[in-house]
């Protein structure tokens, strides 16, 4: 078989159609990309991985100069990864760029969750790198792991991550409530993300009355996927019992005072320096859900 004859033919057909304005001109570059890398891979056994640099050398001349030995090693390690019967069928999912950024991934199912991530919140290239970097898979709960991969369906605390990341831009090395507020309210949208999908911001600082008092609710979301309101106080402090009280008296006068008859009981979540599994294990609402914060 003539590898290399097959691999330039792939490769001119493919610059011919780049050249077509049409929305699926990426998806046919993608599935050329990764035939090409089983021709790569296939030739590499029967000639020797040197068969790159040899190939790539006639293809710069006669095809294009971005047919280089990095982006031909890159399609058959796009192919070695995604060959996988699991990955296969999520190629032509992306784009050429996000793939490159996944295929150094080694856990199948790593790879899976960001695919699904980019394709339904319509993530960038430089958005999945920044979800990547931030090990936002690593910092999943075992149980929702576990989740995404029998396909059960996931509750509200499932996809909000530990420790949650918090970006501290001006480096403040005194953190007090109002400051870690602030840092949220500075980037609200991967805060938001932080929590999981469905999550709306709609007020910080949210005045309450209790009796001739008023209180402050830290932040106050919604979550349109599961239809309920969400409650989050800020503690720059070990998660202690109190915060589990403060947090469902907000909560209550949220359901009796703000949500509407179709929607869903309020959801709290306490964001503290230093989870306590025993303060929650003893909290009789489950309903409540602590969660540690990190700077960065």
């Amino acid at each position: 078989m003539n590898y290399y004859e097959e691999i330039k033919q792939k490769l001119i057909d493919n610059e011919i159609y780049e050249k077509v304005k049409d929305y699926s001109k990426e998806r046919d570059r993608v599935i050329t990309y990764f035939e090409t890398g089983r021709l790569l891979y296939e030739a590499g056994k029967e000639y020797g991985k040197n068969i790159i640099k040899q190939y790539s050398e006639k293809l710069m001349v006669e095809v294009g100069k971005k047919y280089n030995i990095r982006t031909l090693y890159r399609m058959r390690k796009f192919y070695e990864v995604f060959s996988n019967e699991k990955l296969t069928p999520l190629v032509s999912k992306l784009t050429w760029s996000h793939y490159i950024q996944l295929v150094s991934l080694t856990d199948t199912d790593k790879i899976i969750y960001y695919i699904n991530a980019s394709v339904n919140q319509n993530l960038s290239k430089n958005e999945l790198i920044e979800r990547i970097k931030n090990k936002e898979y690593e910092r999943l709960p075992l149980i929702t792991k576990n989740k995404l991969i029998t396909k059960e369906e996931n509750k509200i605390d499932d996809l909000i991550k530990n420790s949650i990341i918090i970006k501290n831009n001006n480096k403040y090395e005194e953190i007090s409530e109002k400051t870690l507020q602030k840092l949220i309210l500075e980037d609200i949208p991967s805060f938001l993300n932080e929590l999981g999908e469905g999550f709306a911001f709609i007020k910080n600082e949210y005045k309450i009355k209790l009796g001739s008092s008023y209180n402050y609710i830290d932040l106050l979301l919604f979550n349109y996927i599961y239809n309920a309101f969400v409650v989050v106080e800020l503690k720059v402090t070990e998660l202690k019992k109190e915060h589990i009280g403060q947090i469902e008296v907000y909560m209550n006068y949220v359901d009796r005072n703000v949500k509407s008859l179709n929607q869903n009981k309020t959801i709290g979540i306490i964001i503290c320096k230093k989870d306590n599994r025993f303060v929650i294990e003893y909290c009789s609402d489950d309903r409540i859900i602590s969660k540690e914060y990190k700077l960065v």
